[in-house]
């Protein structure tokens, strides 16, 4: 005969109703983000093979895809920007009249409820690549101080183009501090920074560099980017950023890092987490679901649910809008 509580816990299960009203996390169309790729042509709206439902799509395309958003109810999308233009210091990505201004304009007339957060960083406006400027000797490598003031240019860009939040990704040192401070004296203290604190150097991301047309031209981004061998390099980078004013933090990848997940939600509780459930991630589940290896909407909600157990609040997902048609079925 069970002992009682083993026979309680299976009482609870019994029912699919209480099954779930005593679920311990849920997944709610809340807690998405849309990532959005906008390309300089605009008549431009090309699939991407490899991500569900997404697109480079054109100023022209925007509207209608912002349009399904909403109607989804998926309340957040993060812009990247593909220029027409790119150089040694990516300087389109601070042009007044930038791919990003333009789109951020386009959503604000269109839908003004949608928050509209904006990925800051230079891959896709540099012609070699990387996250920053150059420095001018030996392997490629970011130069980190001459790049900060360019990231701040950047960032007044989109405040002035009327950004939600901003999302520092190219893990620079000292980046949230000197873009706090800059901010701060344009008049943008109530600005949020979404700081992407711990960004690992993965394998997962090759679908979003083809989307985003930012591969390196040489090297790689190992030299700034964190091993995805070091835990504690992870917690020490979340501990500076968070010290330099992050107002919400980006773990980057997730499903293949809950672990840091919820050692930062244990450091760090009262900070809102940001699980970014990559373009690597996304497609193995797309593949797996196209061969019938998995049932591809049982395995994403699964694998989203684990996001949200390991403390993640929000989540960054190319299946926000596959997901967000799932939850209204229910």
């Amino acid at each position: 005969m069970p002992s009682f509580p083993t026979v309680r816990l299976r009482r609870l299960r019994n029912q699919p109703r209480l099954r779930a009203m005593v679920r311990e996390n849920n997944l709610q169309r809340q807690h998405l983000i849309h990532p959005l790729f906008v390309h300089h042509q605009p008549d431009m709206r090309r699939p991407l093979e490899s991500l569900p439902d997404t697109y480079q799509l054109g100023i022209n395309h925007l509207a209608e895809e912002i349009d399904q958003l909403v109607a989804l109810g998926v309340p957040a999308v993060l812009l990247f920007g593909i220029p027409s233009y790119k150089d040694a210091r990516g300087s389109e990505a601070y042009g007044k009249n930038s791919i990003i201004s333009q789109a951020i304009h386009l959503i604000k007339q269109r839908a003004s409820q949608l928050l509209v957060i904006t990925d800051l960083c230079f891959c896709a406006y540099t012609d070699h690549g990387h996250c920053g400027v150059l420095t001018s000797t030996g392997e490629p490598c970011v130069d980190n101080d001459a790049s900060l003031p360019l990231l701040v240019r950047q960032a007044i860009i989109h405040a002035d183009a009327g950004s939600d939040m901003i999302a520092p990704s190219g893990m620079l040192d000292g980046m949230v501090s000197v873009l706090r401070t800059g901010l701060d004296r344009s008049s943008y203290s109530q600005l949020p920074i979404l700081s992407y604190a711990a960004k690992f150097s993965s394998s997962f991301y090759q679908p979003f560099r083809v989307a985003a047309e930012g591969a390196p031209k040489e090297g790689n981004r190992a030299g700034y980017q964190l091993d995805p061998a070091n835990l504690g390099e992870a917690l020490h980078e979340v501990d500076l950023d968070i010290t330099e004013g992050a107002d919400m933090i980006i773990i980057k990848p997730a499903h293949t890092y809950l672990d840091v997940i919820a050692n930062v939600h244990r450091s760090h509780p009262s900070i809102p987490l940001v699980a970014y459930h990559v373009s690597g991630e996304c497609a193995l589940l797309k593949a797996a679901g196209q061969n019938d290896w998995v049932d591809e909407q049982a395995a994403v909600m699964e694998v989203l649910l684990s996001m949200k157990r390991a403390g993640a609040q929000l989540i960054v997902t190319y299946y926000a809008k596959k997901v967000a048609a799932w939850l209204m079925e229910k």
